[in-house]
Formats: C-alpha cells, structure tokens, sequence
C-alpha cells in the first residue's frame, strides 16, 4: 500500500514531498549546490589559459601499452596545477618549459578522463595563440615570444 497522499486537495502535498525527495537524486543536488563549478579548477569556463612547467608521459591504461605525453601546467586565472594531454604524433615536440597553453575539457564521461589516459581530464588545443592542430599538420610554424 502507497504512502502517497491521494485525492482532490492533494496537490500541494505531492508537490511539496516531490521536493523533499528530490535531493535523493545525485545530479539534483549536485546542480542545485554548483559543486561541478566549486570543484572545477576552470571554475566552469571551457577553456583557460596556462603556463607549461613540465613535459612528461604517462602509461595508457590496459590492455594498451602506450606512453601518452602530457604536459603539467598551472593556470593563470587562479594558479591551480593541472595535468593536460597533449593530441596529435610529435605534438610534445611544438610545447617548450614557460609556454603559454590554452586547455579544454578533453570530453569524457560525465567530466572525467576518457579513453586509456588515466585521470587526465584537459587537453591542449593552442600554445602561444597558435593551434596545435596547424602546428602539427605543418600549416603554420611556431613563433617567437
């Protein structure tokens, strides 16, 4: 037998009890309180701007076995460090130690790593305000800051 309240007048009752329960639900409250911006070190922008301080690799996740480059870098909006993945063959090549980068989420799952990079959640998309894409396909050559 249902708890639920039944009948003419019971609207404002399941409304009210619809309320209540709905900070059951993780995506609710998650919304509601803004954690995804308060955790976020964009603070919920799709993109920053960064300052590269070291060039590394890390091991892909099984049953690969590849070493996928990375770069840590710090954001200059609010100095938090963060660790981006570096796409495209010789890409790490065109990034030097003090560049500047610009990230991007990298697009997995409900904000978390994707494919096998483990816990790597940004990209690298320009350095020194020239796309990594162009630089890398040879379109355009890298300039001098």
């Amino acid at each position: 037998m249902s708890k639920k309240s039944k009948g003419l007048n019971a609207g404002k009752k399941l409304k009210k009890r619809r309320k209540k329960f709905r900070w059951n639900n993780k995506w609710f409250t998650k919304r509601m309180l803004n954690l995804k911006k308060k955790s976020d070190p964009l603070r919920g922008s799709p993109q920053a701007k960064a300052i590269v301080l070291e060039k590394s690799q890390v091991e892909a996740k099984q049953p690969n076995s590849a070493m996928r480059k990375v770069v840590k870098a710090q954001l200059v909006k609010n100095g938090k460090k963060v660790t981006a993945f570096v796409p495209g063959y010789n890409a790490i090549k065109f990034i030097n130690e003090h560049d500047e980068i610009i990230i991007e989420c990298i697009g997995g799952k409900m904000g978390r790593a994707k494919g096998d990079i483990p816990g790597i959640r940004w990209q690298v998309i320009k350095v020194n305000d020239q796309s990594l894409d162009a630089l890398v396909k040879r379109k355009i050559e890298k300039g001098r800051r």
